[in-house]
C-alpha cells in the first residue's frame, strides 16, 4: 500500500463496456471478524483484494487464526479471492493499538473474543477521520449481556460473567452497524435469547447474519429492525459467498451518470440500494436491471439537480454522498444535500471546488451549484469514499488530473483504475 500514491486522469471519455462488482468491504470484514466465532474452518467467497482485507488479515492472524487462500471457483467470475479461516484455538484475546488504530471496524473483534473467551483487551478504534463515531453503543450492547467492562490506557478490557454471555433485550438509541454486527456476534454464543431493537438493516448486516445461521446460530428477524438472537452453545463451519459491493455499484453508476457512456455493472445486486439508484434516475440517467446485473446508460446531458438527504438504510447512504455531490457539480440547477449520519463528511467540498465545482456548506447541509464544465486539477484524497469523488470528477473534467494521497482508495476499491480503463477512461497509476 503505497502511502504517497497518486492516479493520473485525462478526462472527457465515455464509459462504455462492463465493470464487474467486487464483494463488499463493508459485508467482508464483519465475516471475517465472525471466524473467531468456531474452531471450524469458515471459507468465505468474493473476498475483495483490498488494503483493508490484509490488515484484518494481519490482525486476525494475531488472535491465532490461520488464514489460506484457495482456488475461486465459488467467486463466480467478479474477481474475488477465495479464504479459508481456521481458529482451532483463540491463542491471544488482546488487540494492540498498532494493530486496531489502523483500521476501525478491527475493534470489532471484541464481540466474538468475549463469547468464544469470555475476557478481550481490544483497543479504542481509529479509522476514517469523519468524525467521533463512539463505541458507547458497543460497549453498552455488551453490557447488557453481562460483561463488565472498563476502559484502561485506551483499551477496553471486557470479561464475561462466570459461565459466559447471558442474553437479554436491548435497544440501539440510535441505529448503529458497527454495534448491530459486534452485539448479533456476540449474542449467538450467549445462553438464552438475546433481542436486539433498533438493528442496522444494512444489507450488510444481513449479510453477516446469514453467515452465522449458516454456522448453526439461531437467528430470526433479519433485514428487520428486531433481530431474536437464541444461543447455542457453539458454531461450526461454513462456506459463504460475499455480498456485491452495493457502494460500488452506487459509485461507478454515478461515474456512468457523470461521463456520458452506457456500462453493465456485473454482479450488481440493484435491490440492495434501492434509494439511491431511484435518485439516480430522477437526474436522467437509464437504468436497467439485466440477468447479469444493472445497466447504467447515461442521458448524454447534464443531470438534474435533486436533492437528497443521507439516512441509515434503506435511505441514501452516507457513503455515496461523495459521489453523488461530484455528480451534482455539473447538474442543470442546485441541489442542497444533507449529510445526516456523521460530521466532518464534507471533507470533499474544497477538493472538488479545485475544479471549479460551486458548493457552499452551511452545518450539515451543501448547496451545490452546477456549472456547464469542470477543469482538470491537482486534488488530495481525504478519506476512503471522498477519494473516489474527485475520481469521478476527473473523469468528466476538461484536461488533466492527478489525485494525490491514493491508499485512502486502495482501502475500499478493487482494482479501480483497471475496471475503468477498460471501459474507455485515460487512467493510471504514477509511480513515485
Amino acid at each position: 500500500m503505497d502511502k504517497m500514491g497518486r492516479i493520473r486522469i485525462a478526462g472527457g471519455n465515455q464509459l462504455n463496456g462492463e465493470i464487474p462488482i467486487s464483494g463488499a468491504k463493508n459485508a467482508a470484514l464483519p465475516l471475517m471478524i465472525a471466524s473467531l466465532l468456531t474452531s471450524e474452518k469458515l471459507v468465505l467467497n468474493n473476498v475483495p483484494r483490498l488494503a483493508d482485507v490484509r490488515q484484518l488479515q494481519l490482525i486476525l492472524e494475531n488472535h491465532g487464526v490461520g488464514i489460506g487462500a484457495q482456488n475461486t471457483p465459488g467467486n463466480k467470475g467478479l474477481g474475488g479471492q477465495t479464504l479459508a479461516f481456521s481458529t482451532p484455538a483463540i491463542t491471544n484475546t488482546c488487540a494492540p493499538y498498532e494493530l486496531v488504530s489502523a483500521m476501525r471496524a478491527s475493534f470489532w473483534v471484541i464481540g466474538p473474543l468475549l463469547a468464544r473467551e469470555h475476557g478481550a483487551r481490544v483497543s479504542l478504534p481509529g479509522g476514517c477521520a469523519i468524525g467521533t463515531r463512539p463505541v458507547d453503543f458497543f460497549l453498552d450492547g455488551l453490557r447488557a449481556l453481562g460483561a463488565e467492562i472498563e476502559i484502561d490506557e485506551g483499551y477496553v478490557v471486557a470479561k464475561a460473567p462466570r459461565g459466559g454471555l447471558v442474553g437479554a433485550k436491548l435497544r440501539f438509541p440510535k441505529v448503529s452497524v458497527g454495534a448491530t454486527h459486534v452485539v448479533m456476534m456476540a449474542a449467538t454464543l450467549a445462553s438464552g435469547t438475546t433481542i436486539i431493537e433498533n438493528a442496522a438493516q444494512e444489507p450488510e448486516v444481513g449479510n453477516l447474519a446469514r453467515c452465522l445461521v449458516a454456522m448453526g446460530a439461531k437467528i430470526s428477524g433479519i433485514d428487520s429492525p428486531r433481530l431474536v438472537i437464541e444461543g447455542v452453545s457453539s458454531l461450526h463451519g461454513a462456506d459463504f459467498d460475499v455480498l456485491p459491493d452495493r457502494i460500488e455499484t452506487g459509485t461507478y453508476a454515478f461515474a456512468v451518470a457523470m461521463t456520458g457512456g452506457n456500462v453493465l455493472l456485473a454482479g450488481a445486486r440493484p435491490e440492495t440500494l434501492r434509494t439511491a439508484l431511484d435518485v439516480l434516475e430522477l437526474t436522467g440517467t437509464t437504468l436497467q436491471e439485466e440477468e447479469g446485473g444493472l445497466r447504467v446508460i447515461a442521458s448524454g446531458q447534464r443531470a438534474r439537480a435533486i436533492d437528497v438527504e443521507t439516512q441509515p438504510y434503506p435511505g441514501f447512504p452516507t457513503d455515496l454522498q461523495a459521489q453523488y455531490m461530484a455528480l451534482m457539480t455539473r447538474s442543470t440547477g442546485t441541489a442542497k444535500i444533507r449529510e445526516t449520519i456523521f460530521e466532518n463528511r464534507f471533507m470533499h467540498v474544497a477538493e472538488l471546488a479545485r475544479f471549479g465545482a460551486r458548493i457552499s456548506v452551511e452545518g450539515q447541509v451543501a448547496r451545490v451549484a452546477g456549472v456547464i464544465e469542470l477543469q482538470g486539477a491537482q486534488v488530495m484524497a481525504t478519506d476512503l469514499r471522498a477519494s473516489v469523488s474527485l475520481v469521478i470528477a476527473g473523469l468528466a473534467a476538461k484536461g488533466e488530473t492527478i489525485v494525490n494521497r491514493i491508499y485512502h482508495l486502495d482501502r475500499g476499491f478493487e482494482n479501480l483504475e483497471e475496471k475503468l480503463s477498460r471501459c474507455g477512461a485515460d487512467i493510471s497509476r504514477l509511480a513515485d
